[in-house]
């Protein structure tokens, strides 16, 4: 192995332990499948996440990243851990984060919740979309 392949995957290891969500609670967390197109006016992402309700969302943009936690309330909490005959079903949070750069006009971030599918609009700030120039002719 190489020196510059060493460097690069303790880089990367380095990375990944940086990036990696703290867990705050005793409960899975999942990376949901997420789509992400660019369009004229800015990103449009589309992130699958069954189970979250609008109120247990959160949705940070700092400096270029963006972050998205789903909460899912544990199911049958009355329920003791014994009395199971066949358990399979796995209720946990959802976590993805991005770097999307400097370019998105927070004021206008827009977010939906329907049937488990969170869309979110990210519109390009205003000094980054394309503008016609007009020629005048003399």
């Amino acid at each position: 192995m190489s020196a510059q392949t060493d460097i690069q995957n303790q880089d990367a290891k380095q990375h990944a332990e940086v990036t990696r969500a703290e867990r705050t609670r005793d409960a899975r967390t999942y990376v949901p499948d997420v789509d992400i197109v660019e369009q004229g006016d800015g990103l449009l992402l589309v992130a699958d996440m069954p189970g979250v309700r609008a109120d247990h969302v959160d949705i940070q943009y700092e400096q270029g990243m963006l972050t998205i936690q789903g909460r899912v309330p544990a199911r049958q909490t009355d329920i003791g851990p014994d009395q199971y005959l066949l358990r399979e079903y796995g209720v946990g949070d959802f976590y993805r984060s991005f770097r999307v750069g400097e370019g998105v006009d927070i004021d206008k971030i827009k977010a939906e919740l329907k049937n488990g599918v969170m869309t979110l609009h990210l519109p390009k700030a205003e000094a980054l979309k394309p503008r016609k120039i007009s020629v005048k002719t003399t």
